[in-house]
């Protein structure tokens, strides 16, 4: 007994489209043609298509699923063990994308409610980018200074965020002149920026020992959004990125006889904005924090990187 292309569409679930690519890149060829040359399937064709979308439905590309039919006692069982090791991995991920939901929906709920008027009055034109504050809570949400200042930045008033985005751009402008002028980014007017940086982050956030504060200045060259979130885009300047590091790097030195170490933690800094993406207000921007991340001003990783 054999069935047309239509009738296996029908029962199996799949597309007359999906049955034609599977013939043409020779996964499933029916056994028989009609004498008008249509295609027939026969039993065991059928039990080849269910296999088939077995391990389809597991997530496994075509061209695997055919090296694994071609010898399947050889092969199975070792590719179903690397599949569920996939699978588990990517659940573990889901179910922190879960937890970043469930922290934004929470903060919408007991956040400072700020109107686009007050949010630009404290924030100016900062955008927080979301990409950076999801793959910051994948990466530190368990950590203790990543809860602890997310905690702190939930608490803060609209009066905290104003002093705080001014302590900021203060900051900030130090931090460019120095550049500017020339000054040696492990010279003591430079060196005590880098300070004032770190304890910016213990007064708003969390506390920042020097090995903390280490670790975020690496994440400043390797990824254009933590460093936008201390000098946003329409500020940056080609080797400011690397400047603030080496500065952070050496005052983290001065402070532990050379001793300091980089560490993972969530960062927070001289800015508004928090790697949940969350905000002390609807839209309004909170701790910045990745593997680092401490900021001086907020921006998103938008625009380009002209570090």
């Amino acid at each position: 007994m054999s069935w047309s292309v239509g009738q296996v569409s029908g029962f199996a679930g799949v597309t007359v489209r999906t049955l034609h690519h599977y013939d043409r890149c020779g996964l499933l060829s029916p056994s028989e043609r009609s004498p008008a040359g249509y295609r027939r399937y026969s039993g065991s064709d059928l039990a080849r298509l269910q296999q088939i979308l077995f391990y389809r439905e597991l997530g496994f590309p075509l061209d695997e699923i055919a090296t694994i039919l071609a010898d399947p006692q050889a092969n199975a069982l070792d590719h179903l063990r690397a599949r569920r090791e996939a699978l588990s991995e990517q659940i573990t991920r889901l179910q922190k994308l879960v937890d970043v939901a469930e922290r934004a929906i929470e903060v919408q709920r007991t956040g400072v409610e700020l109107t686009p008027e007050e949010r630009f009055e404290v924030f100016g034109d900062v955008v927080f980018d979301l990409s950076y504050a999801t793959d910051a809570h994948l990466k530190w949400g368990e950590g203790e200074g990543h809860q602890q200042a997310l905690a702190r930045a939930a608490s803060h008033s609209k009066e905290d965020w104003r002093r705080l985005m001014a302590e900021a751009a203060a900051w900030r402008h130090q931090l460019l002149a120095a550049f500017a002028e020339g000054a040696a980014p492990d010279g003591e007017r430079v060196l005590e920026l880098a300070e004032e940086h770190r304890r910016h982050i213990g007064r708003w956030f969390t506390p920042c020992p020097p090995e903390m504060h280490r670790r975020i200045a690496e994440d400043y060259e390797a990824d254009a959004r933590a460093f936008a979130l201390v000098v946003p885009p329409a500020d940056q300047r080609p080797g400011l990125a690397c400047y603030l590091r080496t500065a952070i790097e050496a005052n983290a030195r001065r402070l532990t006889g050379g001793s300091a170490t980089g560490v993972g933690v969530t960062g927070v800094g001289l800015t508004g904005a928090d790697a949940t993406g969350r905000g002390t207000g609807r839209g309004a921007p909170n701790c910045g924090a990745t593997s680092g991340g401490a900021t001086s001003c907020t921006a998103t990783g938008h625009g380009e990187d002209v570090r």
